[in-house]
């Protein structure tokens, strides 16, 4: 007689793997929640780096023409990325199987520190890719003034 033996949590491997299946599906991203972004179009990945003189943000759009992007920066120092990609025209015979390129209008907002150039941000875009360069001032000295003793 062969033993045979029992593992009770068997049938739970097959339910992990399927609730990571489910949850695959969701940008992690879009569930959580940005400074004022919009969710009804794509959602554009952004890098943000420093080193000692700028802030350095690059964002991923692919698609997107540079006319239809506007960067701006508010009194409160918010800067905003706003844009749009387009959806190419359908043509009669084209059945898409499967599409997994999102498109429509997007929008990322960023605190900007109080230490930054606001005014003198430099912008480049090439290939897809939108590279924002922010400068850091030196933060003013506190002043101080002696006191003459009498």
């Amino acid at each position: 007689m062969a033993l045979i033996k029992y593992n009770p949590f068997a049938g739970f491997d097959s339910i992990v793997k399927r609730m990571n299946d489910l949850f695959a599906d969701f940008d992690r991203e879009k569930l959580l929640p940005d400074f004022s972004v919009d969710y009804s179009g794509f959602f554009p990945k952004v890098d943000i780096k420093e080193d000692e003189k700028n802030y350095y943000i690059k964002v991923e759009l692919p698609g997107v023409k540079k006319e239809d992007l506007k960067i701006t920066v508010n009194d409160e120092n918010i800067l905003q990325i706003r844009g749009q990609k387009k959806f190419e025209e359908k043509k009669e015979n084209e059945n898409y199987i499967r599409m997994e390129t999102s498109y429509g209008e997007f929008a990322r907002s960023f605190a900007l520190p109080e230490n930054v150039k606001k005014d003198e941000i430099q912008a480049k875009y090439n290939d897809g890719v939108l590279n924002l360069t922010i400068e850091k001032v030196e933060p003013s000295k506190p002043k101080e003034t002696e006191i003459k003793i009498k």
